[in-house]
């Protein structure tokens, strides 16, 4: 099947990032969300985004204004109906997901692959929400995502080496590095990473070290770009919650218990970055 355009639904930080690459990459996008104010935000930082990569001659002016162009916002989900391809990057809550997937599967194709950035929320289960399970797949980002190469590529019990091999190929595409993954909870990515951000929450609210002095120890002795509340500042620490909670659900394991220190602080909408105050202030 040639895929030619492209939907993303949902137009925030992931969102847009995907509508990015891909009408970088030369597809035609239809990017979704129910709120006008989001999709408008959503092209102003594509904008600005395309603006800094042709600033650092990774493209030209006439290629930054064509990739603009290529992109089309819709608050009708209905619109998605023409697309060849969709990749649904909403809020990591099944409820919402699961919604989206069985009106996905009514208006689109039979051919057409549904894929998810879900980074917690099993592949398997999203599928059955559907009449093509062989065609369910997660195609799971980075952030930024213009930046980051890879993409978590997660095979549900029923995905077909078909549907697999398509994405490996969009994937490849789009300049990204697609690693391929079984459906599980938090897949490889956030099953490895999240226990270590909960865990140096934990130090925190023990009062073994300060945010400042953790992040600083992963800096210099792991050589890590970023610590590890700082990042969790940066994905957004309602994400975290969210992720770790499909771990301690997923896994029965009570090594998954969210800290409480990012319950409470996600409770009081101390959400990192996003919200300008998490573990650091911004």
């Amino acid at each position: 099947m040639n895929i030619h355009r492209v939907g993303v639904v949902g137009a925030g930080t992931m969102g847009n990032g995907i509508a990015h690459v891909f009408a970088r990459s030369g597809y035609r996008v239809v990017l979704c969300d129910l709120e006008p104010k989001f999709l408008e935000r959503a092209q102003q930082n594509i904008a600005k985004n395309l603006d800094r990569e042709a600033a650092k001659g990774k493209l030209s002016e006439q290629e930054k204004k064509a990739a603009l162009q290529r992109i089309e916002l819709a608050t009708e989900p209905d619109k998605l109906a023409g697309c060849d391809f969709i990749v649904e990057a909403v809020i990591e809550k099944f409820e919402i997901k699961e919604e989206i997937f069985r009106h996905l599967d009514k208006i689109c194709r039979p051919e057409v692959i549904l894929s998810s950035n879900t980074s917690s929320i099993s592949i398997t289960r999203l599928a059955a929400c559907t009449q093509r399970p062989d065609k369910i797949v997660g195609m799971h980002f980075f952030n930024p995502v213009p930046v980051m190469k890879l993409v978590e590529i997660v095979r549900g019990l029923d995905t077909s080496e078909q549907t697999l091999q398509t994405v490996r190929g969009l994937a490849l595409k789009l300049q990204k590095s697609p690693v391929e993954v079984k459906d599980a909870p938090g897949f490889v990515s956030n099953r490895v990473l999240m226990p270590l951000l909960n865990e140096a929450m934990y130090a925190v609210m023990e009062g073994v070290a300060a945010p400042e002095a953790v992040d600083e120890i992963f800096k210099l002795g792991m050589a890590h770009p970023m610590g590890p509340l700082a990042l969790a500042d940066f994905i957004g620490l309602d994400v975290c919650l969210d992720i770790m909670r499909v771990l301690q659900e997923g896994f029965g394991d009570p090594k998954y218990r969210p800290c409480p220190l990012l319950v409470k602080m996600v409770e009081g909408g101390r959400l990192g970055k996003k919200s300008g105050h998490g573990f650091y202030q911004y």
